[in-house]
């Protein structure tokens, strides 16, 4: 046998091609080996040769894949003398990577020949790396330094080289190296920068914080996406390793703020003590990744986001001719969705998508009806097609409750601890079957305790004491045949046991439910209105500014409680409206808002100028109505979402016509009306 001299990516491809029974696309490698399919084209390229000089022909057969060809003898023994060969080549992104860890991980400078030596690669080629790589580090925040005689390093702020090295192992890492064997101390994972990155994000450090969040869970206001959940473990990680290596945060760089309360039990539950500057480094690190944006009601960025969600929609409906914009499961979905999902763009936060190959082949249309659409509504942006193919999950679940199913299989995940193989899994689920929705993670001793309507399906990683017919066990890896297995047991088990819904049938909430959801919303929207005033206001100025405007509105409201911090509450809503002012495209009317512990209640206000008010500094923005939404900081889910869905009506032309013009309640009808709609469609409410 001719030894092998591959990338640790050739050998991946190789890897797999070895364990593959039948074709295999170079769509279907991408996806599993994370690159694009242009990338597998040129590696194979560069394998077929390395094959054939040991007797094995990469056979490629149009339309159906690649796979190896090659007696079993001599296939026996090129595994075996595959596996005692060494990946000593990186590639170029390989090495790179490899570089930045080293000089993020180390202060001092290191030598050239060192990374030359270390990576099997000439000097110029380390050079050359590092002149690719400058850029993405003054992107942030950091200098590369580079001195003849002195060698290179990476300088600048701690906070920013934390930043840094979460971002490479939050793009790097799949959930596998996170939860799976590797997290073991004792278990050195094969890809040496997978290991490299479990090293500098303290795989000891992650796995307790990851059992104390679970634990404090409880103590969130919020929760968090699967994703977010996970950034947030990576840089917590990432801050409790650097500190251990004794890389502290300097005194001047947080000099302000104090120990939030959820920092404090988790210290407390992980037994540390850590200097005052890393208690305000963590704490406003926990505020804006666990608590984010919990001071506004509603973000700056919904409006346009609704607006563009709408018109994606329309876009795609037309293209289908399906009535895409009755699902609101599909509306909501797709707002939560791609708010985060720009967000991690904008950040450059890779994008992967293992299950894009598949979406791209089984719905070509629907792919690219959505690639159209997003390329017109949101030119923008540069959206990936790995991105496109989460959007497309969300449309192609739509599609199959429209065709099928009156809504999705709502399934309880039983796990028995932590949350690493129950959010493996969960992650899976999601990817692989859109239609289930998976309502939480439960113990078993929890789950036997929640109401059989509540739920319909108990997918569970360990035998529980229960009939076959009601629950299915998985593994966490949840592999093909499992998904298959699972498919197969909702058709053929769980809708069986649902009705179907239809006009004279019932609906998936029983008749207790459905009053106890009408007791909330109706209560909610009740209160708002009752206290819903209307202000028709003139400026004696030639010029008035909002600022000079709000305590004298924040007065109308009459409320003891308003008043006697009103001065608190409009400077939060000027700082709100500094972040950007929200005026509703092609009207004079504009939104403030602000949720505050000085306010008890929800509340909503409109203010009605006889001319422009000045909203900031800039002359340009203007509006002649006001509407003042307040909120507590403590705000209950049905109140949060009608205050929601009060703001997406602003979209509606109507309702901009009826706040112009009309008096306060004829503007409480319109408003009712359509939250009378939007309580039915929420409880599924058939007439």
């Amino acid at each position: 046998m001719i030894p092998i001299k591959a990338s640790t990516r050739q050998r991946r491809i190789i890897e797999l091609l070895l364990d593959q029974k039948h074709e295999i696309t170079a769509a279907d490698i991408a996806a599993i080996v994370g690159t694009s399919t242009r990338t597998i084209h040129r590696e194979l390229s560069d394998i077929e040769p390395l094959l054939a000089a040991n007797g094995i022909l990469l056979h490629k057969i149009s339309g159906l894949g690649i796979r190896i060809e090659a007696d079993n003898e001599t296939l026996e023994r090129f595994k075996q003398s595959f596996d005692l060969t060494d990946s000593f080549e990186y590639s170029a992104e390989e090495r790179q990577i490899l570089i930045l860890c080293r000089l993020l991980k180390h202060d001092e400078p290191i030598k050239l020949f060192s990374l030359a030596h270390e990576l099997r690669v000439a000097i110029p080629t380390i050079s050359h790396d590092l002149d690719e790589l400058e850029q993405s580090i003054i992107k942030q925040g950091l200098t590369l330094v580079r001195k003849r005689g002195y060698g290179v390093e990476i300088s600048g702020p701690e906070a920013a080289k934390r930043h840094f090295i979460s971002l490479l192992a939050f793009n790097h890492f799949d959930d596998s190296d996170l939860f799976g064997q590797f997290t073991d101390q004792t278990v050195s994972h094969p890809n040496p920068i997978t290991a490299q990155l479990l090293d500098m994000i303290g795989k000891k450090n992650f796995k307790r914080l990851e059992q104390a969040l679970w634990e404090l869970n409880d103590d969130w206001p919020n929760d968090l996406s699967e994703s977010d959940y996970t950034r947030l473990l990576i840089k917590l990680s990432v801050a409790l390793t650097r500190i251990e290596h004794n890389h502290l945060i300097q005194s001047g760089d947080y000099s302000t703020g104090g120990e939030i309360p959820l920092l404090r039990s988790l210290l407390n539950a992980l037994d540390i003590q850590l200097p005052i500057e890393e208690k305000r480094y963590l704490s406003r690190l926990l505020d804006n990744e666990a608590f984010p944006e919990s001071s506004l009601l509603i973000h700056h960025d919904d409006m346009s986001l609704i607006e563009t969600v709408t018109l994606l929609i329309r876009y795609v409906e037309e293209q289908l001719q399906m009535p895409l914009l009755e699902d609101r499961s599909l509306v909501e979905g797709l707002i939560q969705h791609i708010k985060k999902a720009f967000q991690r763009i904008r950040e450059g936060i890779a994008i992967r998508n293992p299950m894009l190959a598949p979406i791209k082949k089984d719905y070509a249309q629907l792919f690219a009806a959505v690639r159209q659409g997003v390329n017109e509504v949101i030119p923008s942006i540069v959206v990936p097609d790995e991105e496109i193919g989460y959007i497309v999950m969300h449309f192609g679940a739509s599609i199959e409750r429209l065709k099928q199913f009156p809504r999705k299989i709502r399934a309880v995940l039983v796990c028995t601890s932590g949350i690493g193989s129950s959010k493996l899994l969960a992650v899976r689920i999601t990817k692989k079957l859109p239609q289930i929705e998976l309502l939480g993670h439960y113990s078993w001793y929890e789950a036997a305790r929640l109401p059989s309507h509540q739920y319909d399906l108990i997918i569970s990683t360990v035998d529980l004491p229960l009939d076959s017919g009601q629950y299915i066990k998985l593994s966490p890896l949840l592999t093909q045949e499992e998904t298959d297995k699972l498919r197969s047991y909702i058709e053929s088990t769980t809708l069986k046991r649902l009705v179907p819904a239809s006009a004279s049938e019932p609906s998936m909430h029983s008749p207790m439910d459905r009053l106890t959801l009408l007791q909330q919303y109706s209560g909610s929207i009740l209160r708002l209105l009752e206290s819903f005033t209307v202000h028709d206001l003139a400026i004696t100025e030639p010029q008035s500014k909002l600022e000079t405007q709000l305590l004298p509105m924040i007065s109308l409201i009459g409320k003891p409680d308003i008043l006697a911090h009103s001065e608190k509450i409009a400077a939060q809503l000027l700082a709100r409206e500094q972040q950007g002012s929200l005026v509703i495209p092609d009207t004079e009317l504009a939104l403030i808002h602000t949720r505050s512990e000085w306010i008890q209640e929800p509340l909503l206000a409109l203010y009605r100028y006889d001319k422009p008010l000045l909203l900031n500094d800039d002359e340009e923005i203007k509006a002649k109505q006001v509407l003042m939404m307040l909120g507590p900081v403590k705000l209950d889910k049905s109140s949060l979402e009608v205050l929601s869905e009060i703001s997406a009506m602003l979209l509606l032309p109507e309702m901009i016509a009826v706040l112009e013009h009309d008096p306060a309640e004829s503007i409480k009808l319109f408003i009712s009306q359509k939250l009378e709609l939007y309580i039915k469609t929420k409880m599924d409410w058939r007439e």
